[in-house]
């Protein structure tokens, strides 16, 4: 009975060690195997009761006789990754070992459910394991135990079966073979509270050993984990919850000075920028978009500046064509598409209708409608998005009155101008550019 205290003092000692620790760890990582299958093989050995004359193994032998008499499996669940339960299934025959012993056999089958404690995460000392690993375990069996020792006079119980149950507790040190499977040793006592069997199949002497008995285990075999990861579950990292923390406040900073990167530098942040390709130096309003107060396709910073120049020279007329041309050979003037899309995006009207208001200005003159794509995809996919962009320019250039003929189409293909890896970059030469033809 002190021994059988002793061991549930134990045992509900590391279980509430263990929920202290969960609790403290907090982890909040819930992408480990939770999983495990073990399948083990091993020797039991019956300690006692005995009736007189009978022995498990030779008395002689300091370890005693080895048998290969006991297999099981079991499926383990963590319900976090310092705690779980596991069920097992295991089958058992004991018989003598020995020359000294009288002829027996006893077989025994049994379930169990335990509870499961990873001792490297109880005590952080994963590290310094590595592939090494602890699991403590304990917890109820019940077992099914069959007398297959031929009737003697003492002993007349042949094939008779009795169901007795107990407490078991053991330890298994463990080593990571590969990602998912790790080989394992066991060594488990069990307890039993209600076996009236002798081990040798005679029923127990009623004065001293009836209804306890006691047994050791030893076995080794395989730790299956189970699971997306590709770790087994009780090597897998588990970042604490203030670590989880930082990462994403990381990631959202990140994300945040994306968003503030200003590409044609107009002090307006891309995220709000209708209009990321402004002519530096010109005034934008608070949505990115070159200031245009009379709405006739020109900035007005722009305009002001034809203005001055024409006050100084004589032929404003001819100034004026020569500043609109280099803004358009000079691809100020732009209609920009989405990825992998041949319809002008919303803030590209402008650049539209600058064109458009050029070509009915100068009814004589022609230009080319040049396509662009990025550089993600094919090339002959690319190109062929290219030269559909340009088509695309063309026909609504076309419905709102500009003759055909005067729009000549270049499908030029992948622009590599600019890092592939960015996405913001990229958005600047997925476009339709304007080339005055001389």
């Amino acid at each position: 009975m002190k021994k059988t205290l002793l061991f549930l003092t134990l045992l509900s000692s590391i279980l509430l060690y263990s929920q202290k620790k969960i609790k403290e760890k907090d982890s909040t990582q819930t992408a480990f195997n939770k999983w495990a299958v073990q399948i083990s093989a091993g020797q039991l050995k019956g300690i006692s009761p005995y009736a007189d004359g009978y022995y498990s193994s030779n008395p002689g032998t300091f370890f005693g006789s080895i048998d290969v008499n006991s297999f099981s499996i079991a499926g383990r669940y963590s319900f976090s990754p310092i705690f779980g339960v596991k069920v097992g299934l295991q089958y058992e025959e004991l018989r003598e070992l020995t020359k000294n012993s009288l002829p027996f056999k006893m077989q025994q089958i049994g379930v169990s459910i335990q509870g499961v404690t990873n001792l490297n995460r109880l005590f952080n000392i994963e590290n310094e394991l590595n592939r090494f690993g602890i699991l403590l375990h304990g917890g109820l069996k019940i077992d099914q135990m069959k007398s297959k020792t031929a009737n003697t006079l003492t002993n007349s119980n042949f094939n008779k079966k009795e169901l007795n149950g107990g407490l078991v507790f053991g330890i298994t040190p463990q080593f990571r073979i590969s990602n998912r499977i790790a080989i394992f040793g066991d060594v488990t006592v069990q307890n039993s509270f209600r076996q009236h069997f002798n081990w040798d199949g005679s029923y127990s002497d009623l004065s001293s050993n009836n209804m306890k008995g006691q047994s050791l285990v030893s076995s080794i075999g395989l730790s299956i984990s189970i699971g997306k990861n590709k770790i087994h579950g009780d090597w897998s990292i588990i970042k604490p919850k203030e670590i989880k923390k930082i990462e994403v406040l990381n990631n959202r900073i990140e994300e945040m000075e994306t968003l503030m990167n200003d590409t044609d530098k107009d002090g307006i942040a891309d995220y709000l920028d209708q209009e990321n390709n402004s002519v530096a130096g010109v005034a934008v309003d608070s949505r990115g978009k070159m200031v245009d107060l009379n709405k006739n396709g020109v900035p007005d910073e722009i305009e002001r500046y034809i203005s001055t120049k024409v006050e100084k020279e004589k032929s404003s007329e001819d100034l004026n064509k020569s500043t609109l041309q280099t803004l358009i050979d000079d691809e100020y003037i732009a209609v920009f598409f989405e990825t992998n899309k041949t319809i002008p995006t919303n803030v590209s009207s402008e650049g539209l209708n600058f064109i458009r208001t050029y070509l009915k200005t100068n009814p004589n003159e022609s230009v080319y409608v040049i396509g662009h794509a990025d550089e993600i995809g094919t090339e002959e996919k690319n190109k062929k998005l290219s030269e559909d962009r340009a088509k695309a320019t063309r026909e609504i250039l076309i419905k709102s009155g500009i003759d055909g003929k005067r729009l000549i189409i270049l499908a030029e293909g992948e622009d590599n101008s600019v890092d592939k890896g960015s996405k913001k970059s990229r958005d600047l030469v997925r476009k339709v550019t304007f080339k005055i033809i001389k």
